[in-house]
């Protein structure tokens, strides 16, 4: 028989019996339960609209050698004399290496951070002692900002690249084959750094490169073309081209683009808070039980809304996770959260925030305004604690929305911990207000969602790039220098792991045509 996909709902409790899947997708399809054919799941969702949740199965019920074509999905070939420096190793930076690889072109990978097993030690100063090392931390190093926070891999930029591909090449570097076929998939902080040194060993063993406690300062600049980088202040690397995937917290990245008199403009982004509730409670509104059936995955959300005409979102949603400092240099605070594979911590915590438009933050068109605000903004929230350490200001939900310090806070999953601070006054006043108005509508609407379980702490506000690097729509080179492609996140092209990925690809094959070898 030609092969059909059907639909199927599934019960929790049958979820993990591939015969009662198998027999439900035959009957869908008009088969008996004995006929001679395979059954394979391709997607995998939750429709948790009704009182009791169910799984939402695609599945291909066809010939018994019925599989999908895959495509092949790395091919070095035989290097050639030319070289491309990029800088950063994040989703993007190490996408593009790889790519480059394909076509015989020698990546020369620099990352200001360590690898990913030594960033680690970093990551635990942050938590112990309060110490920011500006090069190794949450955003900087190998694997770049996902690396530790979640590893979503779920995209609506289906149109910017190959989705398929970029999750077949996880799996091929020891992703579970599962991302394939979840709806929303992840693999968690705790998996991802295996994952990112497979990576890092196909491109050394492929003739690339990759060098960490490598800092970019400079651009080499001649005629008008960007001819090499110069990094840790006298190391001279020249290549054919520059390809940019530092991620949208090279403040500093930012700013020498601007001394060199290279275009960078200003962008929206958005700011706001962590909200963190029990992930009993997210379970009770979002699967209408708690405890929840063992076999469904912690409950998780994505809400959004509008106050007097501006969004009010929630981002980077960590079911069963932790909220986590991801300062970048001392004398700041910064919120993000991250979860493990199996997302079975007792806390819930996701981004609320608020869109920051151009208006609310230019000044006399600096291109730097919106990083500038956003850089106050967080040098101000770390002033308010001790001045030592990454303690962060906490409210209880209910408290914030009346104005109300809170005379006691939660337990919560922030380790370097949290002190009761009125956070309604900390915020930016449009961020605030527009966090006040939207908490009592959102409790509405998800009951329970604005309880005083739930609390806030600030600050979230890197949920993107305030700041873009235009580059040209056919070729992907900047605007007005030659030889410099921007890319992924910090460029203002991509917001997470997969669509920074498929940017990384994107930009290297417009690479590969700009040096006549495609």
């Amino acid at each position: 028989m030609k092969p059909v996909l059907v639909e199927v709902k599934i019960d929790p409790d049958h979820i993990n019996r591939p015969h009662a899947i198998r027999n439900a997708a035959l009957q869908k399809a008009g088969l008996p339960s004995g006929a001679d054919v395979s059954t394979r799941v391709t997607r995998r969702s939750v429709d948790a609209r009704s009182r009791r949740p169910l799984f939402v199965l695609q599945v291909a019920v066809g010939e018994p050698d019925a599989v999908e074509p895959r495509e092949a999905i790395f091919k070095p070939i035989r290097l050639g004399d030319r070289r491309v420096i990029i800088v950063g190793a994040g989703p993007a930076g190490y996408f593009a290496a790889l790519t480059l690889l394909e076509h015989g072109i020698r990546p020369i990978v620099v990352e200001r951070g360590k690898d990913v097993t030594l960033r680690r030690k970093d990551l635990k100063k942050i938590y112990t002692e309060g110490l920011i090392n500006p090069d190794s931390n949450y955003c900087f190093g190998e694997g770049g900002a996902g690396a530790y926070s979640d590893g979503k891999l779920y995209t609506r930029a289906t149109k910017r690249g190959n989705v398929g591909r970029v999750l077949d090449l996880l799996i091929a570097n020891g992703a579970p084959g599962d991302i394939r076929i979840d709806a929303h998939p992840h693999l968690g902080s705790n998996m991802l750094p295996r994952i990112v040194r497979a990576m890092r060993d196909d491109i050394i063993a492929c003739g690339g490169e990759v060098h960490f406690d490598t800092r970019v300062d400079d651009f080499i600049l001649e005629n008008g073309q960007v001819t090499g980088v110069r990094a840790n202040g006298a190391q001279k690397l020249s290549a054919d081209a520059v390809l940019l995937a530092t991620g949208h917290s090279a403040r500093d990245i930012f700013r020498t683009l601007m001394a060199r008199g290279i275009l960078v403009e200003a962008k929206p982004f958005a700011m706001g808070v962590r909200i963190e509730h029990p992930q009993p409670l997210i379970d009770r509104i979002f699967y209408h039980q708690s405890p929840r059936n063992e076999n469904l995955p912690a409950a998780s959300y994505r809400i959004a809304t509008q106050v007097d005409g501006r969004g009010v979102f929630s981002f980077c949603m960590c079911p069963g996770g932790y909220v986590v400092p991801a300062s970048t240099a001392p004398g700041e605070l910064v919120l993000n959260g991250m979860s493990l594979a199996s997302r079975r911590a007792p806390f819930a915590n996701a981004g609320l925030v608020v869109e920051i438009r151009l208006d609310d933050v230019a000044a006399d068109n600096n291109p730097l305004s919106a990083l500038d605000f956003q850089a106050s903004v967080e040098q101000a929230m770390f002033a308010a604690g001790d001045g030592v350490t990454q303690q962060a200001p906490a409210q209880r939900v209910g408290d914030f929305v009346a104005g109300n310090l809170s005379s006691n806070l939660p337990k919560s999953s922030y380790i370097p911990g949290i002190y009761s601070a009125p956070v309604h006054d900390l915020l930016p006043p449009m961020v605030a207000a527009s966090l006040r108005k939207a908490l009592p509508e959102l409790g509405r609407k998800f009951k329970g969602f604005d309880s005083n379980e739930a609390k806030v702490l600030a600050v979230e506000s890197r949920t993107s790039s305030p700041v873009r690097i235009p580059r040209d729509r056919d070729t992907l080179e900047h605007v007005s220098v030659k030889g410099l492609f921007p890319c992924g996140e910090g460029a203002g092209y991509a917001g997470g792991i997969v669509s920074a990925a498929m940017d990384g690809e994107k930009v290297a094959l417009a690479i590969v045509q700009s040096l006549g070898l495609a």
